[in-house]
């Protein structure tokens, strides 16, 4: 849809009702849409049966769209009533042979009694009757086009309200949160963790910023989110996880609701270290418990008045040291359902920018059959053996912006089914295989990311700058460069401010082998940005298509 808008780029409302109809199967298929737009940019000529017609069709640059132009048309060529109009609208919809050769017939006669040409009516009901296989309701696609509009003025006008919402509409689907999350980044809008202190049971704006809505944190109920909720309006911001404790109905808020709060950070704001509470946990929670048992009971004063004892003094948080940044995501996973604060993946992030084609986003509006390579951390996997006795894989990967599911059949697996570990970072080429249901990618070479630069540079190259350079530098370089012999072409940029850059291609036995080591030594003789690598075109692997041993 993104990619249509930009085509057709519209002007008016009257566009975005058409696109609305325009977005669906029938028309993409049969190359409506790509005649719509070239008529719209006058790169077509738009034409007309008949004269009759531009009244009609000129909205539509002389295309069927809607269904309510079949009607308006069989009433003005044809002499139709309005009955018998939206009777032809039923029949090409549904299709029945008997009835739309009745109104064939009649179509055609009302035509020519009208002085319309045989052969151009025919032609016209013809025209008509393609139509009826993807025709769509004006105002159903008004009544879309007026909600898309209204979406779209939000998202560019109040994209962090905008984004807070839809994120809140879909509380229930991690799937979701996880795509509408790599909106936000793509947005530079910031998602801040749940918080027991500013958070609410929603999505909400926090100063420009997302605030994650407390429902969505696993294990965390309505119930137990209005006791905190409860306790904060009475008495103000939790101070530690013992004020939490003595504050909260425990009877609502139980253990494993206030370990969840811990891990994706929703007490960070009292200061603590999240391995110091988890630590503390029984000990709070048993605090809590007494404080609130110590409380107050009416039944003291019935023999002498006694006042309420005050209420036993929190006891220090020990002194645990935090989590590391693995163990921290881990948690965050897994009461989230996401990585909030980080990404196992970030440290690849310039291995995936460079040598990937797709992400899990993109790779569902890929066509059949399209070539692409994904990168991710592998979060399932399914072995299962084939009718020959072979092994073959299916596994989930994750990247930042949701799941794929790829097919790893015999032949590959057999060669790298072990990189199918859980939170393995693998870079994945396949093919796009579609269904009503469901796009999956069956791979036909499966390497951890790490060596995705030795697999798939083309060409290495190198930026020396004339006006600092030495002979020895030069003869550093090439002592690097016979270290590391391979199969990619090496060129040397050569920069001069007083002459015109030039390229030289090195000798082919200096065709070199890429990767992390080669980028070190190179950075050590010429400079930390001296080297960059071209990524090799997307080719399928030799014998992809047969993966034989199913």
């Amino acid at each position: 849809m993104k990619d249509l808008l930009v085509r057709l780029k519209p002007e008016c409302f009257a566009d975005v009702v058409a696109l609305v109809a325009l977005y669906r199967p029938g028309p993409m298929e049969s190359g409506m849409i790509d005649d719509y737009v070239a008529r719209k940019h006058g790169r077509k000529a738009v034409a007309y049966l008949v004269p009759e017609l531009e009244p009609v069709l000129r909205e539509t640059y002389g295309v069927i769209v809607y269904q309510e132009q079949v009607m308006k048309i069989a009433g003005a060529l044809a002499n139709y009533s309005m009955a018998e109009a939206d009777d032809l609208r039923k029949a090409m919809g549904k299709k029945i042979p008997e009835i739309m050769a009745a109104h064939r017939e009649r179509f055609c006669k009302g035509a020519v009694a009208a002085g319309l040409d045989p052969a151009k009516a025919a032609s016209i009901f013809d025209l008509m009757e393609k139509f009826g296989g993807y025709g769509f309701n004006k105002s159903h696609s008004a009544a879309y086009a007026l909600i898309a509009y209204q979406t779209g003025y939000l998202k560019a006008h109040f994209p962090v309200e905008f984004l807070a919402a839809l994120l809140t509409s879909e509380m229930g689907s991690i799937d979701n949160i996880v795509k509408f999350m790599a909106e936000c980044r793509t947005h530079n809008v910031c998602v801040l963790p749940p918080d027991v202190n500013t958070g609410f049971k929603e999505f909400t704006v926090d100063e420009g910023r997302i605030r994650f809505g407390l429902v969505a944190v696993k294990n965390v109920g309505e119930s137990a989110i209005e006791a905190i909720l409860e306790a904060r309006a009475a008495g103000g911001r939790f101070t530690s996880l013992f004020d939490f404790c003595e504050r909260v109905d425990l009877k609502r808020v139980n253990k494993r609701v206030v370990e969840s709060l811990i891990k994706c950070g929703a007490f960070d704001s009292t200061g603590a270290r999240r391995a110091q509470m988890m630590a503390a946990l029984e000990m709070a929670l048993d605090h809590g418990q007494r404080v609130q048992r110590e409380k107050c009971d009416p039944q003291m004063g019935l023999f002498g008045g006694a006042e309420c004892p005050a209420p036993a003094s929190a006891p220090g948080l020990p002194d645990a040291p935090e989590w590391d940044d693995r163990q921290k995501l881990t948690y965050e996973k897994e009461s989230l359902g996401l990585y909030l604060s980080g990404h196992p993946l970030t440290r690849y992030e310039e291995l995936i920018s460079k040598f990937t084609s797709a992400d899990a986003l993109s790779i569902k509006e890929a066509p059949d059959g399209a070539l692409v390579r994904v990168g991710g951390l592998v979060r399932s996997t399914k072995t299962i053996k084939t009718r020959k006795g072979d092994l073959m894989g299916f596994a989930t990967i994750e990247d930042r912006h949701g799941t794929v599911e790829v097919t790893v059949f015999s032949r590959l697996f057999a060669a790298a089914g072990d990189l199918l570990r859980e939170d393995t970072a693998v870079l994945i080429q396949g093919q796009v295989q579609r269904d009503e249901q469901s796009v999956k990618l069956i791979a036909d070479t499966l390497i951890p990311l790490e060596q995705a630069e030795e697999t798939w540079t083309a060409s290495v190259h190198f930026s020396l700058d004339l006006s600092h350079a030495s002979r020895r530098q030069l003869l550093e370089l090439r002592a690097v460069l016979q270290r590391y012999p391979g199969s990619c072409r090496a060129y040397l940029h050569l920069h001069s401010p007083e002459r015109t850059d030039a390229v030289i291609e090195l000798a082919s036995g200096l065709n070199l082998k890429s990767g992390a080591a080669l980028r070190r030594e190179v950075g050590e003789v010429l400079g930390a940005s001296a080297l960059e690598t071209r990524c090799t075109p997307l080719q399928a692997a030799e014998g992809s298509r047969a993966q034989g041993g199913r």
